[in-house]
Formats: structure tokens, sequence, C-alpha cells
């Protein structure tokens, strides 16, 4: 099994967690998007996105996040990170496509206007820019936060929407996202964050922000 992997994609991190957390020791490949590794033939017939992560196992290639993530979760049923029964697995999908649809996006755009809009030299940021973002994403948290309330897990126990929806968190401290005032969404990316798949997961990450400057706590 290999997993082309960027040490920067939020998306390449989510695999990785779900694959550490199911047992999976893929081989990594790195692929610098910054020198346009992906978007060399080679990977293009691969991935014809020139996105990362793409899944290669045996003959199986996958790409985007979400379904490689499933793909994982099928070859461990017993770890039911994506359930079987049809009102569980709904559960799942619903807060997988609502992080990928709303919170993502507004999340992801105030974190690079406020911190890697400057660290990969694209200008100083700009807060109108981002206003009503930051408006969408205060309103978002409210609705987890509510979700949140009486456990420990979005989806009632552990699940690929609890990585799904923490791969957005990353920037929290240093992107100011508002995070703080909502106790039960703090308390839920605290828990998954301390998971021994997550640290490794995002060590890599992690390495690479510190040798730029920034500071995540």
């Amino acid at each position: 099994m290999k997993l082309h992997n960027g040490t920067f994609s939020p998306n390449a991190l989510r695999v990785r967690a779900v694959a550490f957390e199911l047992g999976f020791e893929p081989e990594l490949i790195e692929v610098d998007v910054m020198k346009g590794e992906n978007r060399t033939p080679e990977y293009l017939k691969l991935n014809p996105n020139g996105k990362v992560p793409t899944l290669v196992d045996g003959a199986v290639v996958i790409w985007e996040s979400r379904a490689i993530n499933a793909y994982l979760a099928a070859l461990k049923p017993e770890r039911d990170l994506n359930p079987a029964d049809p009102v569980r697995r709904a559960a799942v999908d619903q807060w997988q496509y609502w992080q990928a649809i709303h919170l993502g996006p507004s999340m992801q755009k105030i974190a690079f206007e406020r911190i890697q809009k400057k660290l990969f030299g694209r200008g100083e940021p700009d807060e109108a820019a981002i206003a009503g973002d930051v408006k969408t994403v205060a309103d978002l948290l409210g609705i987890l936060d509510a979700a949140l309330a009486g456990k420990e897990w979005i989806a009632g126990t552990l699940s690929l929407a609890d990585f799904g929806i923490a791969t957005t968190f990353m920037l929290r401290g240093p992107a100011r996202l508002g995070v703080e005032p909502h106790a039960n969404v703090a308390a839920w990316i605290d828990r998954l964050e301390a998971r021994p798949s997550w640290q490794r997961a995002i060590a890599p990450w992690k390495a690479l922000m510190a040798s730029r400057g920034v500071v995540l706590a």
C-alpha cells in the first residue's frame, strides 16, 4: 500500500491519521507540489486532478481523501469507523459533507489569509477579504458545539467524521478561528488530537510549520 502524500495538505493528513488509527503502515511517497511533482505525467496517470493524496493498493488507485478513508475503513470493518448501519453511516456522511462544503472552505480561507498568505509570499493579510467567512465560522462552530453536547464524538462513536472535521482545526490558534468560547468543540478537538494516530500523522506538518516560524499554541 502506497500513499502519495503532501505534508502541507490537510487532506493528506486526514488519510494518514485514519490509516494509522486502523493499523495500516502505507509507504509514504512525498509529492512536492511546490516543485510541480503533482503535475508530472506519471503522477497524473494516478490522479488526473494533480492533487494529493492518492492511494495505491495493488491494482487499486483511489484519490479524494474521504473516498480513500472509506476504502481503508472498509478493509477493517471491525473498527467501525464507517458504520455498516445505514442510520449511523448517514450521520458520518452528513458531518463529512458539512465539513467539506460549509465549515472547511471558510476556515481554510481565514487560515490562509491570516497565516499562510504571508508564509507563502502572497502578500499581507486582508481582514476585509474574510469578514464574511469569520461570521460563517462563528455560526458553524455554534452548530458543531450544540451537536457535540453530551457526546465524545460527533457521530456518537469515533468515526471518519471526526478525522474529517479535525483537519480544519490545525491552525485554530494562530489563525484565531474562535474555537475557545465553544467548550464542547474545544474538548472534542483536544480528545481527537490526543490520539496516538493523530499525533503521529500530524508530526511532520508540525515540524514543517515550526521551521517556518509558526507557533501553534
